[in-house]
């Protein structure tokens, strides 16, 4: 006696929930992700000062879905994130020196004299942003790679004030992210 044409759909169906759960089917990953992710691999495959989940995270986050996602437009993009980025620091400074977050008494002269000194680095990253993405849309890597080093370099001087003066640092993640995203914006442009 032959089985039933439901007894075998039963089976079929059966099967093929067997195999989809050994082996998920992957969402396919849109144009512009696909973009993303090749131009993470290239540039945070072997980079010192971010990885390519980095990259992924902060490019995938503001990329749109244009078709003329190149590197040239990620590094604008990791321009604006780094513009963002010292936005917002420049902001937690001016409200932690206006006493927005109680400080320790003993460290509140150093940790002031940091703030101080960071607001001031943040500040010209800020005053470099235009120049450097007037740079880019003119392709003039070179002058854009000049002032995003300066950005990576005022980040890290701004964190080590804080070492220097044996305080804690109140924007450790501000500074690892803005020395980052400037270090991003360099890959880009490099290639």
């Amino acid at each position: 006696m032959a089985p039933s044409t439901s007894s075998t759909s039963l089976v079929m169906m059966s099967v093929v929930a067997v195999l989809l759960l050994l082996f998920p089917v992957a969402p396919a990953l849109s144009r512009s992700s696909q973009a993303v992710l090749a131009a993470c691999k290239t540039v945070g495959g072997g980079s010192t000062y971010f990885d390519v989940q980095f990259c992924q995270e902060a490019i995938g986050s503001v990329a749109g879905s244009g078709a003329d996602l190149d590197y040239q437009v990620f590094g604008c993009l990791a321009m604006g994130l780094l513009a963002d980025n010292a936005t917002s620091t420049k902001a937690k400074i001016d409200l932690l020196l206006r006493g927005g977050v109680k400080l320790k008494a003993e460290g509140d002269a150093a940790v002031a004299r940091c703030l101080v000194s960071c607001q001031s680095l943040y500040g010209g990253i800020l005053d470099g942003g235009p120049a450097c993405t007037a740079a880019v849309k003119a392709w003039k890597p070179g002058e854009a790679i000049a002032i995003l080093e300066k950005a990576a370099a005022a980040a890290k001087e701004c964190e080590a004030g804080f070492g220097k003066n044996n305080v804690t640092s109140l924007l450790s993640a501000e500074d690892d992210d803005a020395f980052k995203l400037a270090k991003l914006g360099v890959a880009l442009l490099k290639n």
